[in-house]
């Protein structure tokens, strides 16, 4: 058991750094969970892990290979990844301004009739998660560079090392961002009453995605 710590002990003081240092992921589902609770924080970081755990399948079969190589297909990937997070900003900013109206005007019924951004299910928040993943292709290129520096050649089969090392980043990720979720859960409850504070926090959202769509735009391989 010691020798395994020792063998492992670099990997996991890198996997643990690379989890608590800021990133997108990080950053959806703290605003997830200052919107909408810590239920939906822990199945926002649960799809998360979940799309990344695609990528790391796809890495240890060779799959990722063809993003990390072909210009096209990273292309394609990451533009639907674009599309779809940008989507999701102007679909919370939107809310966001429904909201904001209904709770201004309460005496106009024409405004009443707006149906306001609805709770967010358990479901929800995981696909949502698993998919912001999925369509970003940078996770797979960091995972084919990153992995490989752990893999032992003497140890067996790589593609199962590959699952094994890419299993413990992703319940590292999980551990980490469920600790903010909690933090981040019990600070946002004592503020969730005010109606302002739930707008901006849902524009907050909205511009969390349409950023984190900019970056992958911006992004290359």
């Amino acid at each position: 058991m010691a020798d395994l710590l020792i063998t492992y002990a670099p990997f996991l003081i890198a996997a643990l750094l690379l989890n608590i240092s800021p990133g997108p992921d990080l950053a959806y589902v703290s605003a997830q969970t200052a919107i909408h609770g810590r239920k939906i924080g822990v199945f926002s970081s649960l799809g998360v892990c979940s799309g990344a755990f695609v990528h790391v399948v796809a890495a240890a079969l060779g799959l990722s290979a063809i993003l990390a190589t072909s210009a096209v297909a990273f292309s394609i990937v990451k533009w639907v990844g674009v599309a779809y997070l940008v989507w999701l900003g102007i679909g919370a900013l939107r809310g966001s301004f429904v909201k904001h109206r209904q709770d201004d005007s309460p005496s106009e019924p024409h405004i009443k009739k707006l149906s306001p951004a609805r709770q967010m299910t358990a479901f929800q928040a995981w696909r949502q998660g698993a998919m912001i993943d999925v369509l970003n292709p940078k996770v797979a290129i960091f995972f084919m560079a990153f992995l490989p520096q752990f893999v032992d050649p003497a140890a067996g089969d790589a593609a199962l090392q590959f699952l094994v090392l890419g299993t413990l980043v992703n319940v590292i990720g999980f551990c980490v961002e469920t600790t903010v979720v909690f933090a981040i859960g019990f600070a946002a409850i004592r503020l969730r009453g005010s109606p302002m504070f739930g707008v901006w926090l849902q524009r907050l959202l909205g511009g969390v995605f349409i950023a984190l769509g900019v970056r992958l735009a911006l992004s290359e391989r």
